[in-house]
C-alpha cells in the first residue's frame, strides 16, 4: 500500500506564503486534540447560556432571537438622517444606529469656529433638543432600539434624547438602546475628548446611577474595541484594552458607592470584526469568558446578568478599499459571518462605498441585505456556536485569552488603565502593531486585493457616491442661532448656572443636564459650562 503524504512531512507541497493571521499570529498547518487540554474544554465549554459563556450568552442563541440588525446612519441635517432611518426600517432593519458629525462628537455647536467645514459631513449635526426632535420625528422610540455613537458629550446628548421622548409622552422605562459613552478608548485611539479622564469618568458613573433608577432598559455604555482595532491594534490588543477599559469603569463605579449588580447588567461592548475569519470568532468567544470570570471572581458580582459580555459587532472599516469597491461586499459578508458565529447581539455591516463617502441608499441596502442573507438563508443561525469544539477554534480562543491576561498584568503593574494611558502604553502598542501590518502589506507578505495585488490598472469609479450639500452648514448655523433668539434665555441660563454649581460638588449631574436640554440649551453651551469647572485635556506627546 502506498504511503499517504501528510502536511507535517517535508515532501508535502506548500505555497510560498506567510501563514499568519491578520494580527500576525503564526498558524499551524493543522490542529489536533493534543493542542487543546482536556481540562480546558471541561472548564470552558459548557453548553451555551452557562458560565463562562464561551459558547454564547443564551441557551438557544439565534433560534430564540436573531441579532439586532443595525446600519450606522447619519448625514447632513436631522431631517436627512430621519429619512435614512425610515428608509432602513422599511427595508427590514430592526434597530437604529446614529452617527454624529465631528462638531457634535467634540461637543461644539455648529456655529463654533472649530466646526467650520465639518458640519453634517461625517454624520448628523445635533446642536439641541430641537435637532433631536427632528432627528427622531415619527420614529416609534418606545418600540425601536436606538444606538448613539458618541462619547465625550454623550451624557448631555442623551438627555436631549430623553427630553424628546418625554415631550412625546414616552416613559423613560420603555426606552431601549445603547449609548457608546466610552471615553477611555478616546484617549487610546479615536482622540475625541473634552475633559481630563477623571471628570469624564465621574459623568459616566453618574449616568450609570441615573439610568439604573430611571431608564432601566438602556445600555449605559458600549465599551468599544472597534476604534482601537481601526487604529491598528491586533485582535488580542483590541480584546485586552477593551476589557481593561471595562474593568476600569466597574472599579470607578464601585469606588463611587454603586453596587456592582445594580449597574453591571446594563454594560455592553462593541467589537470590530476584521478579515481573519477564525481569529475574530475566537476573539469574541474569549471576550465572553474573560468578562464572566472577572466579574464573578474579581468584582464579586452575584447576578448572572452581570457576568454577561453582551456585544455589538461592526465589520472592519479599515479593511475597505477605494479600489474595486464592489469587492468590499465580499469582505463585509465574511466579517459579518464571523460576528454571527462569534455570537454577537447586534450587528452593523459596512457599505461597499464607505472608503469613498458616506454610504448611498443602494450601498446601505446591500449591506443590510447581507445580514438578512446570513440570518435567513445561510443556516448558521440554526445552531448555537456551531464551531465550538473545533481544535483550531479552541486553541485560538485560549491563545488570545492568555495574551489578553498578560496585558492585564502589565497594566496592573502600571497602576491601572488611566495610568497606562497617561504613560502612552496602549497607544504605543497599537502604533507598533499598525506599523508591522503596514510593513507586511508593503512587502507583499499580506495581500489586499486591488491595493498591492490583482490591481486593475484601467479601473474607473463606476458606483455613485453620496455627497453632502454645501448648504447644510449655513442652514444648520442659521437654525441654531434662531433657536437662541426664540427660546426663554433666562430659563436656559438658570439651568446652565445650576449645572455649573452642581459640577463643583459631588451631586449627580444628569438631572441638571436634562433640565438644560429641556430648556433648549445647546450642546456647546453645556460643554463650555462644564469646561469652566473641569478644564480641557491636552494629550502628551509619546512619539
Amino acid at each position: 500500500m502506498a504511503k499517504t503524504t501528510t502536511l507535517s512531512e517535508p515532501s508535502a507541497p506548500t505555497r510560498e506564503a506567510e501563514f499568519t493571521t491578520v494580527s500576525g499570529r503564526i498558524v499551524q498547518p493543522t490542529y489536533i486534540g493534543e493542542d487543546v487540554a482536556p481540562a480546558d474544554l471541561r472548564e470552558n465549554l459548557p453548553p451555551p447560556g452557562e458560565f463562562p459563556y464561551t459558547r454564547g450568552i443564551h441557551p438557544t442563541m439565534y433560534r430564540g432571537k436573531l441579532w439586532t440588525m443595525r446600519q450606522f446612519a447619519g448625514m447632513g441635517t436631522a431631517e436627512q438622517t430621519n429619512a435614512r432611518f425610515k428608509f432602513l426600517l422599511s427595508r427590514g432593519q430592526t434597530g437604529l444606529s446614529t452617527a454624529f458629525d465631528n462638531p457634535t462628537l467634540y461637543g461644539w455647536d455648529s456655529d463654533h469656529a472649530l466646526s467650520e467645514g465639518e458640519v453634517g459631513k461625517t454624520g448628523v449635526a445635533v446642536d439641541s433638543l430641537e435637532d433631536m426632535e427632528r432627528l427622531f420625528d415619527s420614529i416609534p422610540l418606545g418600540d425601536v432600539s436606538t444606538s448613539m455613537t458618541i462619547n465625550a458629550p454623550a451624557a448631555w446628548i442623551f438627555t436631549m434624547f430623553l427630553a424628546n421622548a418625554e415631550k412625546r409622552g414616552i416613559a423613560f422605562s420603555k426606552l431601549r438602546g445603547t449609548l457608546q459613552n466610552d471615553i477611555l478608548k478616546e484617549y487610546i485611539a479615536q482622540k475625541e475628548w473634552i475633559f481630563p479622564p477623571e471628570p469624564h469618568l465621574r459623568i459616566i458613573t453618574d449616568l450609570f446611577q441615573f439610568c439604573t433608577e430611571h431608564v432601566p432598559q438602556w445600555n449605559t455604555i458600549s465599551i468599544s474595541g472597534y476604534h482601537i482595532r481601526e487604529a491598528g491594534a491586533t485582535a488580542a490588543q483590541e480584546l485586552a484594552f477593551t476589557l481593561q477599559d471595562g474593568f476600569t469603569y466597574v472599579e470607578h463605579a464601585i469606588e463611587a458607592g454603586l453596587q456592582v449588580d445594580e449597574f453591571a447588567p446594563r454594560l455592553s461592548f462593541f467589537f470590530n470584526s476584521h478579515l481573519d475569519f477564525f481569529e475574530e470568532i475566537a476573539k469574541l468567544r474569549a471576550a465572553r469568558r474573560i468578562w464572566a470570570r472577572h466579574m464573578k471572581e474579581r468584582f464579586g458580582a452575584k447576578n448572572p446578568k452581570s457576568w454577561l459580555c453582551r456585544f455589538h459587532v461592526q465589520t472592519a472599516g479599515c479593511s475597505l478599499t477605494a479600489q474595486q469597491p464592489e469587492v468590499n461586499i465580499v469582505r463585509t459578508a465574511l466579517e459579518a459571518l464571523a460576528g454571527v458565529l462569534g455570537g454577537c447581539q447586534s450587528l452593523h455591516t459596512n457599505s461597499m462605498d464607505e472608503a469613498l463617502a458616506l454610504p448611498s441608499d443602494k450601498a446601505v441596502e446591500i449591506a443590510l441585505r447581507t445580514q438578512q442573507v446570513i440570518a435567513f438563508e445561510s443556516g448558521v443561525a440554526n445552531v448555537a456556536d456551531p464551531l465550538g469544539g473545533s481544535f483550531f477554534i479552541e486553541k485560538l480562543t485560549r491563545d488570545i485569552e492568555e495574551e489578553a491576561e498578560d496585558y492585564f498584568a502589565q497594566i496592573a503593574k502600571m497602576g491601572g488603565m488611566v495610568k497606562a494611558i497617561e504613560r502612552g502604553f496602549p497607544q504605543q502598542e497599537i502604533t507598533r502593531s499598525a506599523y508591522e501590518y503596514q510593513r507586511a502589506l508593503s512587502d507583499n507578505r499580506k495581500i489586499m486585493i486591488g491595493v498591492n495585488d490583482f490591481i486593475n490598472e484601467d479601473e474607473e469609479l463606476l458606483i455613485p457616491i453620496l455627497e453632502i450639500e454645501e448648504s447644510v452648514e449655513p442652514n444648520q448655523i442659521a437654525s441654531v442661532r434662531k433657536l437662541r433668539e426664540k427660546r426663554d434665555n433666562v430659563a436656559t441660563r438658570d439651568c446652565l448656572d445650576a449645572l455649573e454649581k452642581a459640577a463643583r460638588t459631588k451631586e449627580n449631574l444628569i438631572p441638571h443636564m436634562l433640565n438644560c436640554s429641556r430648556a433648549y440649551a445647546t450642546e456647546g453651551e453645556i460643554t463650555l459650562t462644564l469646561i469652566k469647572v473641569f478644564g480641557e485635556f491636552r494629550e502628551q506627546s509619546f512619539f
